[in-house]
């Protein structure tokens, strides 16, 4: 690993966050003047670090998956009581 795995710019992690990989690495290869392959591997590395097993809802947004549930539970409660299950 290089050097720079630990120390992304926040412009770097701006475009990973928005998904923009190749930019990131352009980036990266700006701020630091590094070598095309040293830059892959700092952003490949801090990708694989930072997201295992991809983003999910729950990951990204605290509690989300369970206030799907919880919305869903809430929308079945009323359409058995529109229709009078209750």
């Amino acid at each position: 690993m290089t050097e720079f795995d630990q120390d992304l710019p926040v412009q770097v992690i701006a475009a990973l966050e928005r998904g923009q990989k190749i930019e990131a690495i352009k980036l990266l290869r700006e701020l630091k003047g590094i070598g095309l392959k040293e830059a892959k591997e700092a952003v490949d590395h801090y990708g694989s670090e930072r997201q295992p097993g991809g983003v999910s809802v729950v990951q990204s947004g605290g509690h989300g998956g369970m206030l799907w549930l919880l919305g869903l539970l809430v929308l079945g409660v009323m359409i058995a009581w529109l229709f009078g299950a209750f």
